[in-house]
């Protein structure tokens, strides 16, 4: 028994609808999440020139360094991504930026 064009349409419809529900409130939470990672860094910056005595050049280079690892933690990152799937590795990287 084979699937009429017209209720094909309607359970794709349906499963898209179902998958959006699901998807869209966990990726909300991870961008906030990353979010308010970018914006620490920010306010890190205020406290620590003044209690570090860390000049401009200094506090530069530290954020340098942090995304310099980032950038090159990324490949492999995406190689295990591939090895693991897509929710492992969302589950590996929330838990462990967070």
């Amino acid at each position: 028994m084979s699937i009429s064009d017209p209720a094909r349409s309607l359970l794709r419809e349906r499963a898209y609808r179902s998958i959006t529900w699901r998807l869209v409130p966990f990726l909300v939470a991870l961008f906030i999440l990353a979010w308010l990672d970018r914006v620490n860094v920010g306010f890190a910056k205020l406290h620590m020139l003044d209690d570090l005595g860390f000049s401009e050049a200094v506090y530069g280079l530290g954020a340098g360094i942090f995304f310099i690892g980032y950038f090159l933690f990324e490949v492999p990152s995406n190689l295990l991504l591939e090895r693991i799937g897509a929710r492992r590795t969302l589950a590996r990287i929330t838990i462990c930026w967070g």
